[in-house]
């Protein structure tokens, strides 16, 4: 399989999740703008959010899939349905429990996340929080399948998954809006529907995949079927592995945690404008970091399966090629033009021209560690490969420590956009001290041509930059709010002309892009 092809059909289908995420926030955007209730709204999303990221897609994830692609490896399909069916059956069980002890909790829930909250804002963070955290139920159990499919490399179902939950939210709340604003609700609500019904049919469209590769889990929801699958060794290493994982992720999302309880005590609109940061900040790592961590992930821990070292070290290698290449114009794009984007996407509505400077300081200062952000994606999986967990969870914990400590420093002096900053300065640290692990235990060495593609890269970045600057420094694109069709095809126009300003620089510069793309599995 080439592995380019499958990463770019990922990152195509995980576009198109993006597209469709980013028309979802601009309709909050123009709905509610950065408002206490949007506030509200999004510390409830956040919540199961925060446990799907620690769960569905950390943990439970990172100890599963490489445990899955080892025994399809060695030992086959049957015994590898066995594994699945146990491990589906113990995970039902546990969402079920985890889902009403969420219900119940919400109070607390939400007071850990936001304790700046007070009156109609808790108050109706603490009802959506309720409304939604059964959705973590559902996209456990959609991990569960992706963590199949991909191994079976079906990645298109995974990757268009999280179209549905946007088109959801965004029927919702173009239905829903006015209805529960004419009956004296908070029409914020509306969002938080779109949310539960995204996550059913998230679930409902993984079931025909399943079967079609064989694989769909025989659930035992007998207290009986349950003991048994307790009792499977799959199980059991699966939750060994978990252990380490679950701190590892649950110090990024501690930071995050923390970083919300800041923001809580910032002002009105300091929860939305990292939102509206982050969506923009996660269209690159998404594309490009996700994507290659889902192919990624199945093809190491099968070479490790095999003992290969020299695959294992090329599939991490072409990785990272694939970082600096594709990685870095999207930080500099981040860093010089933030402005112009956040402008053209978001500037309508209630989302003034305030809303546009303080959500682009934000997408700045994600931009200045973009590098580590996607990096982590591609290096992380080198050591869950290898089932050690270990590794990721002691620098997790420092890298958490070293974030707050530049929050600390930074947030008197920035305010929101220290918050954005901190993270991605710690994404760098966490990014290089992995990979400088990797390297000393000899699972990842540079092979020939690294210094070759940096200077080209640099080179090409700094000409894509300087256009970049110089259109954003031009244009008033706050003022060409009144004029959306003009600014929008402005924007999509000095992005294509950077794209063909860096591709063809490189190509000027002598680089073969289709040898670097190309890597067979």
């Amino acid at each position: 399989m080439n592995l380019f092809k499958a990463a770019a059909s990922v990152s195509a289908l995980t576009m198109l999740s993006r597209i469709t995420g980013l028309v979802r926030d601009q309709i909050g955007a123009a709905l509610f703008g950065t408002s206490a209730m949007m506030d509200a709204f999004q510390i409830a999303f956040r919540i199961p959010n925060l446990l799907r990221r620690l769960f569905a897609e950390g943990a439970f994830s990172q100890a599963f899939v490489p445990l899955l692609a080892a025994t399809r490896e060695r030992d086959g399909d049957d015994a590898t349905r066995a594994l699945v069916d146990a491990v589906a059956t113990v995970l039902v069980w546990a969402l079920a429990l985890t889902c009403v002890a969420g219900v119940a909790g919400a109070p607390a829930l939400v007071w850990m996340l936001a304790s700046g909250f007070e009156g109609n804002t808790h108050e109706a963070a603490v009802a959506m929080t309720r409304w939604m955290f059964p959705y973590i139920g559902c996209m456990s159990m959609v991990a569960l399948s992706a963590g199949v499919l991909n191994t079976w490399r079906r990645f298109a179902i995974p990757a268009f998954t999280p179209v549905l939950l946007n088109l959801s939210v965004i029927g919702c709340a173009l239905a829903g809006v006015e209805p529960l604003r004419a009956r004296g609700i908070e029409p914020v609500f509306a969002l938080a529907a779109g949310v539960m019904v995204g996550g059913v049919v998230q679930l409902g469209l993984q079931v025909p995949a399943l079967w079609r590769v064989g694989m769909m889990p025989r659930i035992g929801l007998a207290p009986a079927r349950l003991l048994v699958a307790w009792r499977h060794p799959g199980v059991r290493q699966v939750l060994s592995k978990m252990a380490p994982a679950l701190v590892g992720v649950s110090v990024a999302q501690l930071s995050l945690m923390i970083n919300s309880q800041i923001a809580s005590h910032l002002g009105a609109g300091a929860v939305s404008t990292l939102t509206y940061a982050d969506r923009l900040m996660e269209l690159p790592i998404a594309l490009l970091g996700v994507a290659l961590g889902v192919v990624l992930t199945p093809q190491l821990s099968a070479a490790q399966a095999r003992g290969d070292r020299e695959a294992y070290c090329g599939l991490l290698d072409w990785g990272l090629r694939m970082v600096l290449l594709l990685g870095l114009p999207c930080a500099v794009a981040l860093l010089v033009f933030a402005a112009p984007m956040v402008a053209t996407l978001f500037q309508r509505g209630a989302f003034d021209a305030t809303a546009v400077a303080t959500v682009s300081a934000a997408v700045m200062g994600y931009g200045a560690g973009l590098l580590g952000l996607v990096g982590v994606k591609v290096v992380a999986p080198g050591y869950f490969a290898r089932q050690d967990m270990a590794t990721p969870m002691r620098v997790g914990i420092a890298v958490m420590v070293l974030t707050q400590l530049f929050n600390a420093m930074l947030v008197p002096w920035l305010g929101v956009t220290a918050l954005a900053l901190s993270i991605g300065l710690a994404a760098l640290v966490n990014a290089g001290w992995l990979l400088r692990g990797l390297h000393r235990l000899g699972w990842w060495q540079p092979a020939a041509g690294w210094l070759a593609l940096a200077w080209r890269v640099a080179l090409a970045n700094t000409a894509m930059g300087a256009l970049l600057a110089a259109a954003a420094s031009q244009v008033d694109w706050v003022a060409l709010g009144a004029h959306e069709a003009k600014r929008a095809g402005l924007l999509a126009a000095v992005i294509l002309a950077a794209v063909l300003v860096y591709f063809g620089l490189l190509r000027v510069l002598g680089l073969d892009l289709r040898q670097l793309l190309r890597r067979q599995a």
